[in-house]
């Protein structure tokens, strides 16, 4: 079955979160996604506090830069969220904007060796492993986590990924893929292409779940604030993406990418949107009965 969710975007205030995940919870939303966006909100932060004030919904963060992130830390934290609320956290590790990590003088002459270095030992130290690593962003020093997941959790790790050689590295070095709300339905079948190169070289047989955002607006303004902001990333003459309407419109546009190859799709709302719980409710009461 397809995995809907929505974004909770980080224009919004932190303070909003609690009211945002509450309703996303009392709806029967299945998945909340936050992003660590420099330079609003931590992701592991938001996730925690998500998490707690929910019981059910499952929590997404996409996605977790790697340049500002050591991956012991990386591990120690996802290692908790997966204890404390078990089968309820995703995590997805990226490269960042790279213009962004410039900022903080993280920036990496290798992104792509960086998020693969980074996702080798986060998955190793996941699954209990003790890692001596000298790579070369990475070094261990026989370092293992004295709390796992181990077997109360699915600690997958998922890579954001937009071009062929980091949609390959995804498919080889991750457990799943996720993919920006630049994504068209033939953006999504050469994206499962590529991860699924990477995968075929890496040797992976194990389902690879591709999540997709999907920037959606309802209400009256619908068209006018989805066409803004479009505009305002410079996507506004490329065909088939986004969706502004009611219920049916955006299940219209879920079902084409999941009939592209996606198995989750997480409709993110416009940066003005203006009922973020609203926007939840209807995704999760209206548009989740149209969606196999």
């Amino acid at each position: 079955m397809t995995r809907l969710g929505a974004v909770f975007r980080p224009q919004l205030p932190p303070e909003r979160l609690r009211a945002v995940a509450r309703a996303a919870d009392d709806a029967g939303l299945e998945e909340l996604w936050l992003w660590e966006d420099c330079f609003r909100e931590g992701g592991i932060a938001t996730a925690a506090a998500a998490l707690a004030w929910t019981e059910r919904v499952r929590v997404g963060v996409g996605l977790l830069p790697v340049p500002l992130r050591n991956a012991a830390l990386t591990a120690m934290e996802a290692a908790s969220l997966h204890r404390m609320f078990p089968g309820r956290a995703s995590l997805v590790l990226g490269h960042g904007v790279q213009d962004w990590m410039a900022q903080v003088g993280v920036r990496a002459a290798s992104p792509l060796t960086l998020l693969g270095e980074h996702l080798d030992a986060l998955r190793a130290l996941l699954r209990g492993e003790r890692l001596t690593v000298r790579g070369r962003y990475v070094t261990l020093d026989d370092v293992g986590l004295d709390w796992p997941p181990g077997e109360t959790a699915a600690a997958a790790v998922l890579a954001g990924a937009t071009g062929p050689r980091t949609l390959r590295l995804s498919g080889a070095r991750a457990d799943g893929t996720l993919l920006t709300s630049a994504t068209t339905p033939d953006g999504v079948r050469r994206a499962r292409q590529l991860i699924d190169e990477g995968r075929r070289e890496a040797g992976r047989t194990e389902p690879h779940p591709v999540v997709v955002y999907l920037l959606a607006a309802t209400g009256p303004d619908a068209e006018a604030r989805l066409r803004a902001e479009l505009a305002a990333e410079g996507q506004e003459s490329v065909p088939d993406l986004g969706v502004a309407g009611d219920a049916a419109a955006v299940a219209g546009a879920v079902r084409r990418l999941v009939e592209a190859g996606a198995d989750t799709v997480v409709l993110q709302p416009t940066g003005d949107e203006p009922d973020p719980e609203g926007f939840v409710r209807f995704t999760a009461e209206e548009v989740r009965p149209l969606v196999p």
